[in-house]
């Protein structure tokens, strides 16, 4: 198979494709492959043969039926948003969007429980819901444009995960379509299971190797009446780290604890023009701290406590959010951050995860892997869950697969991530981009053990093949 040609098996079957989703959803003008040829992920390209856009489930199992009988590579793909190359058709073949299933099929009010297709925005999603007084909470940085279903294949996590959990947290029930065709529920839409093995956990962060999820039976629960925001300046983003661990031992649990590096808001700033937040030569770091409940008075106090107990982590002056347009400004210029840093020649990102009392040392041994690879790295992300983003800028190099010292470089970063007693993604995935440090958090049963579920399920590696692990 030629990545970027349409080869033999696909060109003979275009006719079979076109009949079982109409001609007007398969494509193989470049134009339209281009569009689909690259995700978030750094600066990768690959040109799928075909683009196909099924309507249903029984497309997508009649789609696949064809693939897998003839060994064509399939790459499912959501809104193209991911930042670890899950969506890359790296191998060419046939790249399937699941963008027209994007319908809300039904909101369980009674059960506190949604239905939905996989195409369906996020933010669409919870805004629907909260109309009738309910919250699904998962909310990754894109939830303006990324879909649900490209959330249930990276196990998306996103501000509000240190207080509620991530999307396998409400994932309840999934109609999926194997590799092979088969469509199969893999549970049931119940709060408790204990009824076999759980396929619905196994497909939740599976990254589109095991299967394509179709329909999507998520939890909900009621939506809280009030939330409270502040920021907080820090001299030192080591200290800022430290403030982290200091606010859950002291019994608080925010909605949200972000911490972003002051060279990343300055860089968001600019570039949407804000003002929000002030800037001053001796901050390195700001915590961004929410609140969330159902009585004002006893959000007040906690805020008034959090402040309070801050102070001896030599905090600047903290800035409360008086306003909904100011919480919006604020929460803009964050789901902004890893936009505006690759815009500005920041194109590889980590996402790793420690626990967060490691953070302190997280942060020092990136700044001094830096050093000594010569690279410039920011660092953001979600400090309540120990999740820190990081983005580095090295002249030269746009991608972590072309730059020897950079594979050197990131394979340190894990070791010391490893050492913390972390791993190597949170919410992002393996995906292409870091399938090859897999080895340093697993062993190599454990990698035997993933590679022997993935046969399983799909015999002649026909989805998203390559990526997780090499087959």
């Amino acid at each position: 198979m030629t990545t970027g040609t349409i080869t033999t098996p696909v060109l003979e079957h275009l006719d079979a494709f076109k009949k079982i989703s109409g001609e007007a959803y398969v494509f193989v003008d470049e134009e339209v492959l281009g569009q689909y040829a690259q995700d978030q992920t750094e600066d990768l390209h690959f040109l799928p043969d075909v683009v196909i856009k099924p309507g249903n489930a029984q497309e997508i199992s009649d789609i696949l039926k064809i693939c897998n009988q003839y060994k064509i590579p399939v790459t499912p793909r959501a809104a193209g948003t991911g930042l670890s190359g899950g969506a890359l058709p790296h191998l060419g073949g046939v790249l399937l969007s699941i963008e027209r299933l994007n319908k809300i099929i039904d909101i369980d009010e009674r059960n506190l429980q949604v239905t939905t297709e996989p195409g369906v925005i996020t933010e669409v999603l919870q805004d629907a819901v909260k109309a009738k007084g309910l919250f699904y909470p998962p909310d990754p940085s894109s939830r303006g444009s990324c879909m649900i279903g490209g959330n249930v294949a990276e196990n998306s996590g996103g501000p509000k995960a240190v207080k509620y959990g991530v999307v396998k947290d409400y994932v309840l029930n999934l109609e999926v379509v194997l590799p092979t065709g088969e469509i199969i529920w893999t549970g049931a839409n119940v709060l408790k299971n204990s009824t076999g093995y759980n396929l619905t956990q196994l497909m939740v962060g599976s990254e589109g190797t095991l299967g394509i999820v179709t329909k999507i039976v998520l939890k909900l629960i009621p939506h809280p009446k009030y939330d409270l925001l502040m920021l907080v300046p820090f001299k030192s983003l080591e200290t800022a780290g430290e403030a982290v661990s200091a606010i859950f031992r002291a019994g608080f649990t925010p909605s949200a604890l972000e911490l972003v590096e002051i060279e990343a808001l300055e860089i968001v700033s600019k570039m949407v023009d804000s003002t929000a937040v002030p800037i001053t030569p001796e901050t390195e770091a700001h915590l961004i701290i929410e609140v969330d409940g159902n009585h004002m008075d006893a959000l007040m106090a906690e805020m008034e406590a959090i402040a309070e107990l801050l102070t001896g982590y030599d905090a600047g002056e903290v800035y409360f959010a008086d306003d909904a347009q100011q919480k919006a400004e604020l929460w803009k210029l964050r789901r902004r951050v890893a936009e505006a840093v690759k815009m500005s020649g920041y194109t590889i990102e980590e996402d790793t995860v420690v626990p967060r009392a490691q953070l302190p040392a997280l942060i020092r041994g990136v700044k001094e892997l830096g050093k000594q690879y010569h690279f410039h790295a920011v660092c953001y992300g979600h400090a309540g869950d120990g999740n820190l983003h990081i983005r580095i800028n090295k002249p030269g190099t746009k991608n972590s697969q072309s730059d020897p010292e950079m594979i050197q470089s990131l394979r340190a970063l894990f070791q010391l991530v490893q050492s913390l007693g972390g791993t190597i993604s949170g919410e992002h995935g393996i995906g292409l981009v870091q399938k090859g440090y897999m080895d340093i958090v697993f062993d190599a049963k454990q990698l035997d053990i993933m590679r022997q579920i993935k046969k399983i399920f799909d015999p002649n590696n026909i989805l998203n093949a390559g990526k997780i692990f090499e087959a």
